[in-house]
């Protein structure tokens, strides 16, 4: 019989992975991937089994079994269920550092303190790692999710320092980057940039739906900004439910401020201020572009628009044609045309490389514009 690689790994290389969903899971094949020895439990056997048939880690009939000889347990469960699971965890598993990656924290640290036994709390350290997709489940995990992403622990005056370097050493080891802050202050700043978003999304395609039943052709006119826009609207309405009354405060705020924006743009329009109108685009792409870049381009980006015919093999042969270029792409997006037959790439580049991506798109038969 083969004999588990648990036995063969100390503690310290254990990891173990409650709740088996795509974020899970790709915490999971990531850990596989360098090294680490990791099983998976969820409540669901079901969801579980799928998540190791992707290949690399075990399952554990109970959760103390999962994570009895672990050094590291990540908790990737709904929010409401965090701090039982973190409970019951610290006992079962006396060596191991516990994680979870909730997108709330303030919530969740307060509920774990009341639940953890003091001589327990010290080897909890709460995070969010900033990947996800508004997919879910295992089956469309991959180790690729946490490559590059920002990854914040939040950890509260409890935790140990020993703790948090060895959930930190955990995150740079399997690819994603530590941003260290304090709890409230990480509750407020997704409130903006992760949970208006999705909250946006949401209440657009509602609008949407809405005027659907007055009008059922309105959807057959959507084309590629509305589908951007809206993307977030198929998230999981359980579990985006629990984020938002989890983060309720931060993300009325959130939604008060945006509300006054969106109706000084209303003011701007009804009122024939071309100007203004213009200025606040003029800011926003603005602060678009500066997104779109790493770090190190931030100096400058240009982007290029590029018709692709909507067939197997376009997208593949843009990327290489830049590659063999030397262009390295900084973002890209795809919109694809509603009647078919065609879509368009949006082409970030440093600034600088602008002129050179021009180039050899036009020279492999693509006609790129920059538009920005």
């Amino acid at each position: 019989m083969a004999q588990s690689p648990f036995a063969m790994t100390s503690a310290a290389e254990r990891v173990t992975v409650v709740g088996t969903g795509l974020i899970g899971t790709s915490i999971g094949l990531a850990a596989v991937r360098v090294g680490y020895a990791v099983t998976g439990w969820d409540a669901d056997a079901e969801i579980a089994a799928r998540a190791v048939e992707l290949g690399g880690f075990e399952a554990a009939a109970t959760l103390e079994d999962a994570v009895r000889a672990a050094g590291m347990v990540v908790v990737a469960t709904p929010i409401p269920t965090i701090a039982d699971l973190v409970a019951r965890i610290l006992v079962a598993a006396p060596e191991a550092v516990v994680t979870d990656v909730g997108s709330v924290k303030s919530n969740v640290v307060a509920e774990v303190l009341e639940a953890v036994e003091p001589d327990e709390v010290g080897r909890f350290v709460p995070g969010h790692p900033m990947g996800g997709s508004e997919r879910s489940g295992p089956e469309h995990a991959s180790a690729s999710v946490v490559d590059g992403i920002v990854w914040v622990v939040t950890p509260p005056p409890t935790a140990a320092k020993a703790a948090i370097e060895r959930l930190e050493a955990f995150i740079g080891r399997i690819g994603a980057r530590v941003v260290r802050m304090d709890p409230a202050r990480h509750d407020r700043l997704v409130a903006f940039v992760s949970h208006l978003p999705q909250a946006a999304s949401t209440a657009l395609m509602d609008v949407a739906a809405t005027e659907e039943a007055d009008e059922p052709e309105i959807l057959l006119l959507a084309a590629g900004g509305f589908r951007d826009l809206t993307r977030l609207a198929s998230s999981n309405p359980a579990l985006w439910s629990d984020i938002l009354l989890s983060n309720r405060e931060a993300i009325a705020e959130a939604l008060e401020i945006y509300a006054r924006r969106l109706g000084s743009l209303r003011t701007q329009i009804l009122e024939g201020d071309g100007r203004a109108v213009e200025t606040t685009f003029d800011r926003a792409k603005s602060a678009r572009l500066r997104l779109a870049a790493k770090p190190t381009v931030r100096a400058g980006v240009a982007v290029l628009q590029v018709p692709v015919p909507d067939r197997p093999g376009s997208l593949a042969a843009l990327t290489a044609a830049l590659g063999e270029g030397g262009v390295n792409i900084e973002d890209l997006q795809i919109v694809h045309s509603p009647e078919g037959g065609r879509g368009t790439v949006h082409l970030t580049v440093a600034a600088e490389a602008a002129e050179a991506a021009a180039s050899v798109l036009a020279a492999n038969d693509f006609d790129p514009t920059r538009i920005a």
